[in-house]
């Protein structure tokens, strides 16, 4: 299932490129629902960072959810490629609850958009619910397409409040 979001933000495109890429620790101050990011691998060569980042979800899930979900279930890997050229970046992501259940992957473009920049997200994801333990065969297919539609409208709406987190976070420098 595709996931489609767009994001402006009103600073220069370097500036929101250079910060998505590299002050993603910053954000959680301005994600609720995110514990941490944790840098874990990063590779720098001419014109492209290869990063990889740890996230812990939960920040404001209720109880009642947490007594549900397992902590594996709050965190997953991103593997992310920026190319500076294209102001783009190609990510693919991986879900630690159900391995290889869940597959998502895209790629965002960052362009000048009217003196500020527009971060287009595109992706898809896929859901393979034979690999949950517990579903019967003859339901997964209801299952996959129901997990989709649930995770693209998560997964969607957390993109673009990480891309409000970049502004926010530029807008408390610019305050400096």
């Amino acid at each position: 299932m595709e996931i489609r979001a767009d994001v402006t933000l009103p600073f220069p495109l370097d500036q929101v490129f250079a910060a998505y890429r590299d002050r993603m620790p910053e954000l959680t101050e301005y994600l609720p629902n995110i514990r941490k990011i944790e840098v874990l691998e990063r590779q720098d060569k001419v014109g492209e960072v290869y990063l990889v980042n740890a996230w812990e979800g939960g920040g404001d899930i209720p109880k009642v959810a947490r007594a549900v979900l397992s902590e594996s279930m709050l965190r997953w890997t991103d593997y992310a490629t920026w190319k500076e050229g294209t102001h783009s970046v190609e990510w693919r992501t991986e879900v630690h609850a159900f391995p290889g259940a869940v597959k998502s992957s895209g790629t965002n473009r960052f362009v000048a958009a009217g003196g500020g920049t527009r971060l287009e997200i595109r992706g898809d994801l896929t859901c393979d619910s034979a690999r949950i333990p517990g579903v019967p065969r003859f339901f997964a297919r209801t299952v996959n397409a129901a997990a989709e539609k649930l995770l693209v409208g998560q997964v969607s709406v957390n993109l673009v409040e990480v891309g409000k987190g970049v502004g926010k976070l530029l807008a408390k420098d610019a305050e400096r």
